[in-house]
């Protein structure tokens, strides 16, 4: 059984959690997606998976409830998960056959790519429907996901120490030109453009996706060819404020995530419908087969 009191590496009072129980910020994950893509060597390793090509929303909705179990998952179960994630990793390397280059889902630069485009949409989405944080808070949202991204064997040397030189950082892959519009990114944004009819909650992904795309970095916008005229501008600014007036006044089940719901119906003495234990069981989540993963550190906010 597990410890009740264990609530993983940040628990409640962090602002981790602050900001990835919001339904809000996790519509930010589909511009992380949008971003990730445009990297040619991370969409070739997602594309050897066949990731965006057979069952993608199932096979999202398995990578967010790993990607989640970090964060909201005791420490047993957060070690189970990363293990989870690092062993599908080492699986993936091969010839990009678009650049040429060599690629690895272990590669230190391209797991931290990937982590960067998260904490940066996640920040953004935060700023943009909740505004919870100043400054402070950013900083040390991205402190604390310093610590998901090590269980993801990112070694912390390589993460820029603050929010302003992560996203620096990461801006560094569109200035230099390194980001292209490959098939494999082509796909992706098939799916938010026009999410395939068996999707659940189709009209809200075409909903986010366009969000998604509106709130990218300008140069990838252009790259996918997503124009932003005047009327698009209007329409997304009053989404996004919308977003944030209506909010705070959504009961729990919609204005949070599962994970996040489930803990507050289990303090308030409520069963949780307990559909995340039941993805996570799927996915082989299990305490007694979890144990701590060679080289992380372990170190980070107390529980």
């Amino acid at each position: 059984m597990a410890d009740p009191k264990d609530v993983g590496y940040f628990g409640p009072d962090s602002v981790s959690w602050q900001v990835h129980r919001e339904v809000t910020v996790l519509f930010g994950g589909a511009r992380a997606l949008l971003m990730q893509a445009a990297h040619p060597l991370v969409i070739a390793g997602a594309s050897q998976t066949g990731m965006y090509e057979r069952n993608p929303w199932r096979r999202l909705q398995r990578t967010l409830v790993l990607t989640y179990t970090l964060t909201f998952g005791t420490k047993a179960e957060a070690h189970a998960a990363a293990e989870r994630i690092n062993e599908a990793h080492a699986r993936i390397h091969g010839i990009d056959p678009v650049t040429g280059r060599w690629y690895d889902a272990l590669d230190p630069e391209l797991l931290l790519y990937v982590h960067a485009c998260l904490v940066d949409s996640a920040l953004l989405f935060e700023e943009l429907t909740v505004g919870g944080l100043d400054d402070a808070g950013r900083q040390r949202f991205h402190e604390e996901q310093m610590l998901a991204a090590e269980l993801l064997l990112v070694p912390r040397s390589m993460i820029p120490p603050t929010v302003a030189e992560l996203r620096a950082w990461l801006a560094g892959f569109e200035r230099r030109g390194e980001l292209l519009l490959t098939d494999g990114a082509r796909r992706v944004a098939d799916l938010f453009l026009d999410p395939p009819r068996e999707a659940e909650w189709r009209p809200i992904l075409k909903l986010v996706g366009r969000l998604a795309f509106a709130t990218l970095p300008p140069g990838v916008r252009e790259l996918y060819g997503f124009r932003m005229g005047r009327a698009r501008v209007a329409a997304s600014e009053a989404t996004l404020r919308a977003a944030r007036f209506i909010r705070p006044l959504l009961p729990p089940r919609f204005r949070y995530i599962a994970p996040y719901a489930e803990w507050l119906a289990r303090q308030r003495g409520r069963a949780p419908a307990g559909r995340v234990d039941q993805v996570r069981r799927a996915l082989g989540i299990r305490l007694d087969a979890a144990r701590p993963l060679p080289g992380a550190t372990g170190g980070g906010p107390p529980a």
